[in-house]
């Protein structure tokens, strides 16, 4: 069964799932050549390190992750209770 049957014909379509499932895809092809190109470009390295095979991939997956504990290590004083707003 499709799941498109089954969804309103007003749905916005970026909440679609068929799109959704096309943006995944055309990111993780657009990643790979991003990736696969560090073969056919020379870097030119300011530092020893970012010279080396897919360093801004790794550089970037592993910013994005401490950027998430970050986050949820202060969420930890920041954090309020569910009832902070009611009477």
């Amino acid at each position: 069964m499709n799941d498109e049957t089954e969804l309103p014909k007003d749905l916005h379509w970026l909440v679609r799932p068929s799109t959704i499932k096309l943006l995944w895809r055309g990111g993780f092809v657009l990643l790979a050549i991003l990736v696969l190109a560090d073969f056919a470009i020379h870097p030119h390295a300011a530092f020893g390190i970012d010279g080396s095979f897919g360093f801004y991939s790794w550089y970037g997956l592993l910013t994005c992750l401490a950027m998430i504990v970050f986050s949820k290590f202060l969420a930890i004083f920041l954090k309020r209770k569910d009832t902070y707003y009611d009477d």
